[in-house]
């Protein structure tokens, strides 16, 4: 286990043969995201089909292009100089010239008032609208710039009042199904109803794919309380959260949403720019090597690669960059930063109390390594949530809960083949001698060492209820003389 922060790195269908995505598994990388954006079918297919050459354990993302607004086609580049004024115009079907710059908003005039910021191709080009008629806007160029065909287009605190999954988001959420993809990362979540509407269509399909749900504008950060009480976890897109929002409020606004996420135990990813300099050059800047160190102080679950590993020049290099700054940060981690992981009134919390215990037994005991067996991925979710300093070894009943587990904080997670729901007494002994075996194979203990194993006396779908600490080798010596409530007739 190289580090305990896991990696998300995108890849395009142009860079993404097997032995190149076997270099960056190697260094570190544990989920592969595909964006939808720059995707057609043949390419999501080829990138899957490789993945799954190089490992089982490697978790599939697929991003949904999600509420967004675009310029229309443009057969020439618009070149706008500080201060022209340019007439905007909401149809989807207009082709865009210097004489009218069109949207693919049809309602933007309503949604407009004078003074308002329209930001084209990620803030590229400012426009102010200085009038507001009923069919079109008058803007002001507060910058020189160049608009193309099919620019994305922001416009800070203004409602958008679209529809959240799009046409071609259902394609490619019905292709995800098809191709048994782990998550679908929605864009421009705005609520949990965006969330609900994602799920829907899983449901309908009898599909396991958990939703990450992307914040990348203020509504999604002021109702993040309820997107995360129905998505599987969030991701900080700080590209457009940057332009939606000002810009200086997103340190503040990353660590408030990280630490929601951690109250939450679920699973948060940081993504955009962290190595962007790589995408050209073999080194990155100091700058990028504390951004992705502080995004770790904060308590990321994940860090995420863009250009960096999809078109960039450094590829390997980045994930190495960020695998060996994930290691360092990690060791000089204060735990008195530590962010209190609330325990409620709840029979589900016995869990939360136990995990906790398992993760503070490494300080106080000198534990080594957590390990649990999943079923749901629970358990585990919820030791990651408490950020301990030692690896947790999950013994999943599936490998798609093995891949699940790609984006939760220090889980080690393998797919243990058993007899299920059905495990008998002897199996479910066996899965924990395993374990460990593994831990000491991969050199994660030694057999002198402590280990803490959380379990539950009715099975793997009963929860959670006792917490056992032994030394490695006594529980392998004793073997069935080794008794844990759930081995008990």
């Amino acid at each position: 286990m190289l580090k305990h922060t896991k990696i998300v790195a995108t890849i395009s269908d142009k860079m993404c043969d097997v032995d190149f995505l076997q270099q960056l598994f190697d260094e570190g990388m544990n989920v592969v995201r595909m964006n939808s954006a720059h995707l057609d079918e043949e390419g999501f297919l080829k990138i899957i089909n490789n993945v799954r050459q190089v490992s089982s354990r490697i978790a599939l993302l697929v991003d949904t292009k999600g509420p967004e607004i675009r310029t229309t086609f443009a057969e020439n580049d618009i070149i706008l100089k500080t201060g022209d004024r340019i007439r905007i115009e909401g149809n989807p079907e207009g082709i865009s010239s210097r004489e009218a710059i069109y949207v693919s908003y049809p309602n933007l005039t309503q949604r407009m008032e004078v003074g308002k910021d329209i930001l084209i191709d990620d803030g590229e080009v400012d426009l102010k609208v200085i009038e507001v008629h009923p069919t079109h806007l008058i803007c002001l160029s507060r910058n020189d710039g160049i608009v193309g065909s099919r620019k994305s287009v922001n416009i800070p605190d203004v409602r958008i009042d679209l529809p959240s999954i799009t046409e071609k988001d259902v394609q490619n959420i019905l292709f995800a199904i098809k191709n048994n993809v782990d998550f679908i990362a929605h864009s421009f979540v705005r609520s949990k109803q965006d969330v609900l509407d994602v799920q829907k269509i899983l449901t309908e399909n009898d599909s396991h794919i958990k939703v990450i749900a992307k914040i990348e504008n203020q509504e999604g950060v002021d109702n993040i309380d309820e997107i995360l009480s129905a998505a599987y976890g969030i991701m900080v897109a700080r590209g457009d959260l940057g332009i939606e929002v000002a810009q200086e409020k997103i340190p503040a606004i990353q660590r408030a949403l990280i630490r929601k996420a951690i109250h939450h135990k679920k699973p948060v990813i940081v993504a955009t720019q962290m190595l962007h300099s790589m995408i050209h050059n073999p080194r990155p800047t100091r700058a990028e090597i504390t951004d992705i160190a502080n995004a770790i102080y904060y308590r990321t679950d994940a860090v995420m690669l863009s250009g960096e590993t999809a078109y960039g020049k450094y590829p390997v290099e980045s994930v190495r960059t960020m695998t060996q700054v994930a290691r360092e940060t990690e060791k000089s981690k204060l735990t008195e930063n530590d962010i209190r992981v609330p325990l409620t009134q709840d029979d589900r919390e016995v869990t939360s109390f136990l995990a906790k215990q398992a993760v503070k037994s490494a300080a106080k005991l000198n534990v080594n390594a957590i390990v649990t067996d999943s079923h749901t991925g629970r358990t585990a979710r919820v030791l990651a949530a408490f950020r301990g300093s030692k690896p947790v070894f999950a013994m999943t009943t599936s490998e798609r809960l093995a891949r699940e587990l790609a984006l939760s904080y220090g889980i080690w997670a393998e797919y243990q083949a058993g007899k299920g729901i059905e495990n008998t007494k002897e199996s479910r002994r066996a899965y924990y001698e395993s374990a460990i075996r593994k831990l000491i194979e991969y050199k994660m203990i030694k057999k002198e060492d402590r280990v803490a194993y959380l379990g539950g006396s009715f099975g793997e779908t009963g929860g959670t209820t006792y917490l056992d600490i032994n030394e490695a080798w006594k529980v392998l010596e004793a073997k069935e003389r080794y008794n844990l409530p759930d081995y008990t007739m």
